[in-house]
Parts: structure tokens; sequence; C-alpha cells
């Protein structure tokens, strides 16, 4: 047999690299087998409006805007963001524990482990660069919780609409962080000090519960009881996208964001 020459060794492997590089690429963006595309979708706009209210936070954060960020429009925008995500949380239990029931109870244990954990990567990073506001029991820490609590309720369906709207009606009328019970501070029954971002089970686990209610109801034993039309567009596509990819995006989108507004105020 003759000699291979080098050159088309190379030219042959990094074809065959390229190749399966675009392929790996292009899969982030295929739909998976057994995903509900509208809960990927819906996913995928809590996402978007997240970005938009972060990066209007850290506009007002470095002075390029004045906005009251907490109440008005932009307080009903960071609620109705929150409340969404949260709702599909909810109806994501359900489709887990009803597509799989046996060993559920361990499962959402260590899922809801692993998402309190990268909550506290945010809570040690928050405590190193904001000291006096870092995040001590955000988002994160709420959904990790909200999963290891949710166990006892995710086969029940009206049940947790009740359930749900008492969560979050009660701090509408009891003001129960005045009780000031420091060990429950997660519950919300104290603030122990400003935070950038503070989610206590109430009333935000109210809002879980309503998902698992809505889950059960509308996609009983995991499977859609309705027919949804496909969009089919690329705005579409790469929501579903963002939705399916959401804890990764989470992570980093406030860090490049907040990297990008700092850079930007030093040309300005």
């Amino acid at each position: 047999m003759g000699k291979q020459n080098p050159a088309n060794e190379a030219s042959i492997y990094f074809s065959r690299f390229s190749l399966s590089f675009r392929q790996g690429f292009l899969s982030l963006f295929q739909k998976r087998k057994k995903r509900l595309w509208e809960l990927d979708f819906l996913r995928g706009v809590a996402m978007a409006m997240m970005f938009v209210f972060h990066f209007a936070w850290d506009l007002n954060y470095f002075g390029f805007i004045h906005e009251s960020l907490y109440s008005g429009f932009w307080g009903l925008f960071q609620k109705a963001t929150a409340g969404l995500f949260l709702l599909l949380v909810g109806v994501s239990l359900t489709l887990s524990f009803n597509r799989k029931t046996e060993g559920f109870a361990p499962r959402f244990l260590k899922r809801g482990a692993q998402i309190f954990s990268a909550g506290l990567l945010i809570t040690a990073v928050t405590w190193v660069l904001f000291p006096a506001n870092f995040i001590y029991f955000g988002i994160l820490h709420l959904i990790g919780t909200s999963i290891i609590l949710s166990i006892p309720f995710v086969r029940k369906k009206w049940l947790n609409l009740g359930l749900g709207v008492a969560v979050i009606s009660i701090p509408a009328f009891v003001s129960i962080a005045s009780f000031n019970v420091l060990p429950l501070f997660w519950a919300g029954f104290a603030v122990p000090q400003a935070s950038f971002d503070f989610a206590p089970i109430f009333p935000w686990f109210g809002a879980v519960l309503i998902g698992i209610f809505a889950g059960n109801f509308f996609y009983e034993r995991g499977e859609r009881k309705f027919f949804v039309p496909e969009m089919g567009n690329a705005w579409a596509d790469f929501l579903q996208f963002l939705g399916r990819n959401s804890l990764f995006f989470y992570l980093v989108h406030q860090p490049v964001l907040f990297g990008a507004v700092y850079a930007a105020g030093l040309f300005i």
C-alpha cells in the first residue's frame, strides 16, 4: 500500500470534524421528542422578558436610566415574568411525574438540590461582589425548594388551585414579614437584609402550585389534551431553544448584560 498524503489526511479529518461540529450545533435547535413545544415556547418568552428586565436593571444601576423598577409598569412586568416562569415550573413537574411515577420523589429531591445549588453559586458570587445586597434566597433557591415541597402535592389537582390562591393571597392581607421569624426568612416571615432578588415561598410557591393544577388539568397523564398548531418560524424556534436551555441562559445572561453595560459606560 502506498503512503497517504499527510495533507489529504488532514483535509479529510478537518472535513469530518467540521461536519460533526455543524450537526452537533444544529441539533441544539432541533425539536426534541416528547417535549411539548408550547411549554418550551412560553418558557422562552419568560426568559426573554427576564432579559429585558435585567437589561433595564443594569441600565438603571449604571445610571443610564432612572426608573422605579419595582413599582408601576416595571413592577408588574417583573412579577409577570417571575409568575409565568414559576407557573411553567409547576406544569413541568406534573409532566415529569405523570410520565414516570416510579421513583419520582428521589428524582424531585435530586433536581431540587441541583437547582438550589445553582442558587447557592449566585449567592456566593453576589456576596463577594455586592455584599450589601447579595442574593440569599432568589428565584433559583425558590425553584429548588419548590420542587422538593411539591412532592406531596404533584398528584393533586383542585387542591393545588385552592392552596395556590391561598399562598399568593395571604401576604396581600397579612404582613408576614413583620413577624421577623429569622429561621423562616425563606418562607417570607422575615427579611434579613436588602437583596437584589428575594423570592420567598409566600407568595411565590403559590404560582408553582397553580402550575401543578394546570399541568394535571391540561396535560393529564403527561399528554396534551388539546391541539396546538406549531408556529413554524425562526422566532418561535429561537424562543423554544431558550426555553429548552433556560437554566444555562439564566446563569449566563446577567453577567453578559452587566459586563456589556459596564463596558459601554467606559466609552460614553
